[in-house]
């Protein structure tokens, strides 16, 4: 049984009404988007500090070898 309901969406929305309070949700919502904000000023500052230093910026892979990491152990 999923929450496809309207009751159990408002039911819900009664209860994080009653846990956090009107008023606090807007303040939660406004520090949350302030956040985010900062984290793509952050973001931004970074790309343009690499651009100038005129040092391409770095790339993450993902790709690992499972042979290697296990390789560097030693064995017992």
């Amino acid at each position: 049984m999923g929450m496809t309901s309207i009751w159990h969406w408002l039911i819900l929305l009664v209860v994080v009404l009653l846990l956090f309070g009107a008023g606090k949700i807007p303040k939660l919502m406004g520090d949350m988007a302030s956040g985010i904000k900062a984290f793509k000023k952050g973001m931004k500052d970074d790309d343009e500090a690499s651009a100038q230093a005129g040092a391409p910026a770095p790339q993450v892979t993902a790709s690992t070898n499972v042979h290697e990491t296990s390789a560097e152990k030693p064995k017992v």
